[in-house]
């Protein structure tokens, strides 16, 4: 039985849920079915939802009956359509922060064939489309491939034991780059929060907060880079330099470069060393997967990619 995540403070209700396989399974094609049948079954339902939402989306009109939006609501007065931009009032304090959702290749390709499409940052006021969307979040987040997860069940059922191991290490590496990215933004901001429980008045300081930003970053990525490549140094010391070195481009470069930043990929990378792994263990038995399933899985990973986005959720001020 599935023991369910709760998490009550995020608007959805839990972060998944946890299935424990009693035993190693026995055979690759019984690793397949197992990793492959809930994403799948659950990308169905997901794209019934988004394609219903879509077909039933009302008119730019409706958010004149929600409180707040000030701007927005001119906009569409004037206009009759959304604004290319998010719009705020600066008296309108429900205005100076928003909750973005990510654009996924399959959200954004059905949002080309649909009148009356939201813009991300007003997305909670859709109930449905809403849920479609944290559907195909939650498929994207099952197909991740590492681990124990139903993407690396896939994974490796289709490569092997070899290459799951390299394909989920080069994966953990892209999550970390983006968060590195995304903590040459907020990382001062960060240390300062950090120190402040210690020390309010050299939190103040913004020039220490912001050095103290690239060493806390550097120890942040050292121990995940230890985790994932099992303490070998030729690996980490590099892999090391180049987060490094993206944050600091992200800190020069700007926007161009932050908008591929998330910090939230820090979370579950701990998710990942910590109980997902990111080696898959091996099967009793290994063979050769059907032509059937061997399809299945190249549709699980088209799957993944079309729903995954590398911002899933962040807040734009």
């Amino acid at each position: 039985m599935p023991y369910y995540i709760p998490f009550p403070f995020n608007g959805v209700g839990t972060f998944g849920a946890v299935i424990r396989i009693r035993e190693p399974l026995p055979t690759t094609r019984k690793l397949f079915d197992v990793g492959a049948a809930g994403p799948l079954a659950g990308f169905v339902v997901a794209l019934g939802f988004l394609l219903y939402a879509f077909a039933t989306l009302p008119p730019p009109e409706y958010l004149l009956d929600v409180p707040g939006h000030e701007a927005l609501k001119a906009h569409i007065n004037q206009h009759g359509t959304f604004p290319d931009e998010r719009l705020t009032t600066p008296s309108d304090g429900s205005q100076g922060v928003a909750i973005v959702l990510g654009q996924t290749p399959l959200y954004w390709a059905f949002a080309q064939l649909f009148p009356h499409v939201p813009p991300m940052y007003e997305m909670m006021h859709y109930p449905v489309l809403l849920a479609a969307w944290f559907g195909l979040l939650f498929t994207a987040l099952n197909l991740l491939p590492v681990g124990q997860l139903d993407g690396g069940h896939i994974l490796y059922a289709l490569f092997g034991k070899k290459w799951h191991g390299r394909l989920a290490r080069i994966f953990v590496l892209v999550l970390l780059a983006s968060a590195s990215i995304g903590f040459a933004k907020g990382g001062p901001a960060f240390a300062a929060w950090l120190v402040g429980w210690f020390s309010p008045e050299m939190a103040s300081r913004g020039e220490l907060m912001g050095s103290l930003s690239w060493f806390l970053l550097a120890g942040i990525l050292y121990y995940f880079l230890s985790r994932v490549f099992d303490g070998d140094q030729r690996f980490i010391a590099p892999a090391l330099l180049g987060g490094m070195g993206l944050a600091v481009a992200a800190r020069i470069v700007g926007e161009p470069l932050m908008r591929f930043g998330y910090t939230g990929w820090f979370f579950w990378c701990i998710m990942i060393v910590w109980l997902i792994k990111v080696e898959h263990p091996p099967v009793v038995h290994d063979e050769a997967l059907t032509p059937r399933r061997r399809k299945l899985g190249y549709v699980a990973i088209a799957i993944f990619l079309l729903c995954f986005s590398l911002r899933p959720i962040y807040i734009a001020s």
